[in-house]
């Protein structure tokens, strides 16, 4: 799935336009001596529902590992956790610069099979002359998941007492209650990983990794919450960087200062892109099934209607994170419009609209869900509780939670449709989260990396608004921002201009002019 994992390019070659006649292949490979004391990864085979869809003439490329890594890189004592690795190698052996690992974002996105989809997001090249290599961060996946459940029916519970949009006192409440019940899971059952969740703990992780492939230098590219992995790397570690894309970009010092300023700009962005899409809609015209009229008003007052009483099952919390989950991904937008006139036409229905008795048919707002109906009493708890456990430790919200219906009042003065959706997340999670003084990078961000680093953003990216990404490459300073006219969160393998520049970059280490503007493959709704 795009929208939820995305991946970068990289290649071999030599040196351009930057100082130096090291190779590509020389700057990124290692000999075994050089590693020093890390020890090696252990290669082996990989369990059959891990290369699901793999084609069969693809298999031999493929091996799977598991990396053992402290808790805390800073005390042995208390124990180790293993990461899931899986591995893709390069096609053209002989031509190989070295590795290239990936991160899909979330945080909480596995990232063990993204391999798998290479070839969606890089060109052959890269594919050719990189391992690519996966890998599930701590806490997450099959790396020793964080799980604050020992059964589903516990989480269900919980998660089921948990309004996304709350409104009445009796919403708001319970659904501060249901987080505060989330902490005391938590607390109860994550056991010491809990405050060792941290996106530097990650990138520790990562920096063993790096080494333990033999690579003396770290390729990475990383999307979305991936971005701020690679923007720390490169201030942890600036002289192990290699060559970093990032893309669908956070505000790294924002992030890292004030969750609550973050959190209410990230609402900002989801309105931003929601508002160009609605623009798109009319000025497509018949391509967009919500065109007619004025697809703004008309969203409002749909948007308003729901705030007062469903439609046909669909409430203001599963339309906001219907809408917020398409504007993700452009190949939705038609679906969505169609959804959001079927749902008009029940409020206002024109002289040609069939007014039907059954509930129109949301498959864009209203995607199928998996259902629990025949589980068994007490059946294990097999997700994980990564997303919070990194937010947490990252982003500091230093508010009482008492002070949540607050924020969410003001934040929906400025962002109506997303800011009190945005604000019942982790603003409304962290003050009660259990963590206790998690080591956080906080900067400098500063990149005094060999090469720069290649930031990538999208105009109308919802969830990491475009203007985020500029802060990034201001913040690294040692940067090329490379900018997308699209919409949709992240880019690379749907734009050719930019998917050349990538490659270029992660092979050569070809530095391209900053401020470049490039259009998508395909433009929305057509």
């Amino acid at each position: 799935m795009r929208a939820v994992a995305l991946v970068g390019a990289l290649f071999a070659g030599t040196l351009s336009g930057l100082s130096g006649t090291a190779s590509a292949a020389e700057e990124a490979g290692v000999q075994a001596a050089q590693v020093g004391a890390t020890a090696p990864v252990n290669w082996g085979a990989c369990a059959k529902e891990t290369l699901a869809g793999v084609p069969a003439d693809q298999v031999h490329l493929y091996s799977c590992a598991r990396y053992r890594v402290p808790i805390d890189h800073d005390n042995a004592a208390l124990g180790t956790i293993d990461i899931a690795l899986l591995k893709r190698a390069a096609k053209v052996p002989d031509q190989r610069v070295g590795s290239l690992f990936l991160n899909p974002g979330g945080p909480g996105g596995s990232g063990l099979r993204m391999p798998i989809s290479g070839h969606l997001y890089f060109q052959p090249p890269v594919l050719d002359r990189f391992d690519l290599i996966g890998f599930d961060p701590r806490g997450v996946g099959q790396s020793n998941p964080l799980r604050c459940f020992t059964t589903a029916e516990d989480a269900d519970e919980v998660f089921g007492a948990m309004v996304g949009v709350p409104q009445t006192r009796a919403e708001i409440s319970g659904t501060l209650a249901a987080y505060r019940d989330y902490g005391q899971f938590c607390k109860n059952n994550a056991g010491s990983l809990l405050n060792h969740m941290a996106t530097k703990d990650v990138v520790r992780d990562l920096d063993k990794l790096r080494a333990a492939v033999g690579d003396q230098k770290l390729t990475f590219v990383g999307f979305s919450y991936g971005t701020l992995i690679g923007s720390t790397y490169a201030g942890m570690f600036p002289k192990q960087t290699r060559a970093i894309v990032i893309d669908g970009n956070v505000d790294p010092k924002l992030r890292t200062s004030d969750g609550v300023a973050y959190d209410q700009q990230r609402a900002d962005g989801f309105e931003i892109a929601l508002d160009a899409y609605l623009k798109k809609c009319q000025q497509v015209g018949p391509k967009c099934a919500f065109s007619s009229g004025n697809p703004r008003a008309k969203f409002d007052e749909l948007r308003d209607h729901l705030r007062q009483q469903p439609i046909d099952g669909v409430d203001i919390s599963t339309f906001t994170g219907g809408v917020a989950s398409a504007l993700y991904a452009p190949t939705r937008f038609p679906g969505l419009a169609e959804d959001l006139q079927a749902l008009y036409d029940t409020i206002r229905p024109s002289a040609d609209a069939v007014k039907v008795a059954a509930a129109p048919s949301m498959k864009t707002l209203v995607p199928g869900k998996n259902g629990r109906a025949d589980i068994d009493p007490d059946s294990p708890y097999t997700s994980d509780d990564s997303y919070f456990a990194v937010n947490c430790s990252d982003k500091p919200i230093n508010i009482k939670q008492s002070k949540v219906p607050g924020i969410a009042a003001q934040t929906e003065q400025q962002s109506p449709t997303f800011g009190r959706y945005q604000v019942f997340s982790d603003i409304a999670a962290c003050p009660v989260w259990p963590a206790k003084n998690p080591d956080v990078y906080r900067g400098p961000w500063r990149a005094k990396t060999d090469t720069p680093i290649l930031v990538v953003g999208n105009y109308y990216d919802p969830a990491t608004q475009y203007k985020f990404s500029q802060r990034m490459a201001d913040q690294l300073g040692n940067a090329r921002l490379v900018s997308v006219d699209a919409f949709g969160h992240c880019i690379l393998g749907d734009a050719v201009g930019v998917d050349k520049i990538a490659a270029d970059y992660l092979i050569d280490l070809k530095v391209p002019a900053d401020g470049q503007v490039f259009q998508p493959n395909v433009q929305p709704f057509s």
